[in-house]
């Protein structure tokens, strides 16, 4: 695929896919792809990439590595690594994220610091993100992005994230600046093996999305997960399992104007409380 070729694919497919695709927008994390991308709550080490404030809510420190394929195009694939290390004054984080193939590709690379205040968890984080196109050159840019979540009851949590406050251009050579975004979700725990969430993402230049994601805890080590988000429509199925230390999340993505995806995770805990 020559680069232009490419290139025209690639800004025609991102306002399709609502900009979902790139290391700053998108869901981190096949439990939270297999929940049609909600991604406000679910307390675990990918919580750096998806909302860094809810990331001081994990029981102990983890470690995160995850592989998503889309459409069947090598050159949309992502490939992740997020940490976040717990201890008696916060949680610090550190993220790593890949995205395209050889001709374009975007990296990403980042700490965080989330800490809990009373019933608020709040967190920031910088992160240094380029863009690399074959026979055009690097772009280099610099974004910082709040979040946090609120405990309203035992059972229910209020989060609220935004990414990319600062409006960072793609390069100091480009006027097209990178996705900045705000998410607004809740989270209810009807019974303790089931797990709702409902979000609202806007993107200063796009249309609203909705998602709605359901987890429910089949078996202590097994996890079923469904969802969906809309513009486009997108409906997503998850499987978890967790022996131990140990856990592995795959997703299963449908875009009913693009076709399939497939999210690989791996996650483990290094600590516990």
């Amino acid at each position: 695929m020559k680069p232009l070729l490419f290139l025209s694919f690639w800004f025609w497919a991102i306002p399709l896919c609502i900009a979902q695709t790139d290391p700053v927008s998108q869901a981190h994390g096949a439990r939270s792809q297999g929940m049609g991308n909600a991604k406000i709550f679910l307390p675990d080490s990918w919580t750096y990439f998806n909302n860094v404030g809810a990331m001081d809510r994990i029981e102990g420190t983890e470690i995160s590595a995850g592989f998503d394929h889309r459409y069947g195009l090598p050159e949309l694939t992502t490939v992740d690594l997020a940490l976040a290390w717990k201890n008696e004054f916060g949680t610090l984080g550190l993220g790593v994220s890949r995205f395209g193939g050889k001709l374009f590709n975007q990296q990403l690379f980042g700490l965080g610091f989330s800490n809990t205040l009373g019933i608020v968890s709040i967190g920031a984080k910088v992160e240094w993100f380029q863009t690399q196109i074959e026979g055009f050159g690097n772009g280099n840019a610099v974004l910082f992005s709040l979040g946090g979540v609120a405990e309203l009851g035992p059972k229910f949590f209020l989060g609220a994230n935004f990414s990319n406050l600062n409006s960072a251009k793609i390069s100091q050579n480009s006027e097209q600046r990178l996705p900045t975004a705000v998410q607004l979700g809740v989270s209810y725990l009807p019974i303790e093996s089931l797990r709702v969430l409902a979000e609202l993402e806007k993107d200063v230049e796009l249309d609203p999305i909705f998602k709605v994601g359901i987890e429910y805890e089949l078996r202590e080590w097994i996890i079923l997960r469904t969802g969906v988000n809309s513009n486009p429509s997108r409906l997503s199925f998850g499987l978890g399992i967790r022996k131990n230390r140990f856990g592995f999340d795959y997703a299963y993505g449908q875009n009913s104007s693009l076709g399939r995806t497939h999210h690989v995770s791996l996650v483990l805990k290094l600590t516990e409380k």
